[in-house]
């Protein structure tokens, strides 16, 4: 397992183009960038005249795909990556909605299932890794 550290501009960088992207989006046309409402809809067929919705998940899926998975310091394989991505699809359908949509958009709306959402995330986050330092050093 790798332990490299991600450089510093990164995670700033990302989340400016993310705030970049829901104000583009909500100044556009309106909409909150809820990636899994978005997908969602896309999903179940209904794009009609909101082809939007595939731009945006085009956009979010393109960098990646360009500059590979291993730009981010992933190294998995995609039965990993798969069931990675099954499994946050699931919590999000579970918790009403992804990260980024409470995270971003719900919080700056102060929305109250938002703020409990995220705060929610970020602790469980701070478990996951405080665990995963104590199972590695051990």
């Amino acid at each position: 397992m790798s332990t490299a550290l991600v450089p510093a501009w990164q995670s700033p960088a990302g989340g400016a183009l993310i705030g970049a992207g829901a104000a583009v989006l909500v100044l556009s046309n309106g909409r909150t960038a809820g990636i899994s409402g978005i997908l969602d809809k896309l999903l179940h067929g209904t794009v009609g005249v909101q082809a939007w919705r595939l731009a945006f998940i085009a956009g979010l899926l393109l960098p990646a795909v360009i500059a590979g998975p291993t730009l981010a310091g992933v190294v998995s394989s995609p039965e990993v990556l798969a069931i990675s991505g099954i499994l946050v699809g699931y919590g999000s359908r579970v918790g009403g909605g992804c990260t980024s949509g409470h995270g971003i958009c719900g919080v700056a709306n102060l929305s109250p299932r938002s703020l409990a959402a995220t705060a929610t995330f970020l602790v469980f986050a701070t478990l996951t890794v405080a665990l995963r330092h104590a199972l590695v050093s051990a």
